[in-house]
């Protein structure tokens, strides 16, 4: 069974034709990055208007690729929730015509979810139950995957997400957007015990995260050094949020792996790209006897071949809308 899906719920305009869940045809990605890195991040409004100009080209392109037509393909998936609504709308609606003109269902994807089943696409053998740890700009949190589409939430950040936390702290250190890659990369160079910064802890939720604290500590000590005219050790101010960002991720997920008996553990979402995440947890797994699977980089980051692969059991689920689906800012992987 081939899917066709599309992503927009960002800054990336994607489309891709994946087969059984698990087998990729095509994948296309186009960027606006070079657009947003003016503004050190990404302005809603713009991405909206530049999916508008990309969707056409990008849907083509991907159905060039597979070598098919969207006549030939058993069903349109659809990043329908969570994103910015006006780039989620684009996409939306762009299935919603395709559905309608080709007369095939239309699966509509939670972006979540979608994180998730990239890792169905690099490990062919992965099947739930598994607990995954899902870690982006947005999002942080772990969930108990019982089946492709039973979900239950296990932990999450009250507050910002662990990729925010490396955003904006790349974003005072003078670092081009999108700054978690230029972190990491400059993370490599420095001493990641030069700065220490507090633990945030959830009273009474032991696997809930919180880096609003952890965001604010870093940025007051990068003004107070700048203030007094401190040169800032800026590879040593890398390596050393990264520890601790991972070593917060890394904690929480093990106890919860622990608490709830899970021996297979998964990492998706962009952070999951993150060098020293996949070190940690592969270490930390072997020594625990523990299996670990993540993505391959190339779909880490926003990609319609992650929502075909999920949208392939959705659709198995019998998840599928008609005309009067509409996008959704928010929503729980839960549904």
């Amino acid at each position: 069974m081939t899917i066709f899906a599309i992503e927009s719920s960002c800054d990336d305009t994607a489309a891709a034709v994946v087969e059984d869940g698990r087998k990729v045809l095509s994948s296309v990605v186009a960027s606006q990055v070079f657009r947003h890195v003016e503004f050190g991040g990404v302005v809603p409004e713009i991405a909206g208007r530049m999916h508008c100009e990309a969707i056409s080209g990008v849907v083509k392109e991907a159905l060039a690729q597979a070598r098919t037509d969207i006549r030939d393909v058993d069903a349109v998936a659809v990043t329908a929730y969570p994103g910015l609504i006006g780039s989620l709308l684009v996409g939306v609606n762009f299935a919603k015509g395709l559905a309608l003109t080709a007369g095939k269902p239309l699966i509509p994807v939670h972006h979540l979810r979608g994180h998730i089943a990239a890792n169905y696409i690099s490990h062919p053998e992965l099947e739930p139950p598994f607990l995954c740890l899902v870690v982006s700009g947005g999002h942080s949190h772990i969930v108990e995957v019982n089946d492709y589409t039973s979900m239950r939430i296990i932990g999450r950040t009250r507050d910002d997400a662990a990729g925010e936390a490396f955003d904006k702290t790349a974003r005072t250190m003078g670092l081009p957007y999108p700054g978690g890659v230029h972190m990491d990369k400059l993370a490599e160079g420095g001493n990641p015990d030069a700065f220490s910064f507090p633990v945030p802890k959830v009273s009474g939720s032991p696997y809930d995260f919180s880096f609003s604290g952890l965001k604010t500590a870093v940025i007051n000590t990068i003004h107070n050094m700048q203030q007094k005219g401190l040169a800032l050790p800026r590879e040593d101010m890398a390596a050393s949020v990264r520890q601790s960002v991972v070593n917060i991720l890394t904690d929480r997920f093990l106890l919860a792996a622990n608490d709830f008996g899970h021996k297979k553990l998964v990492l998706a979402g962009g952070v999951s790209a993150n060098s020293l995440l996949r070190r940690r947890m592969s270490e930390l797994c072997a020594d625990r006897g523990l299996a670990l699977y993540y993505p391959d980089l190339s779909l880490c980051g926003d990609n319609a071949a992650m929502i075909g692969a999920q949208g392939y059991f959705e659709f198995l689920k019998g998840n599928t809308a008609d005309m009067s689906l509409n996008a959704r800012a928010e929503r729980s992987i839960e549904l």
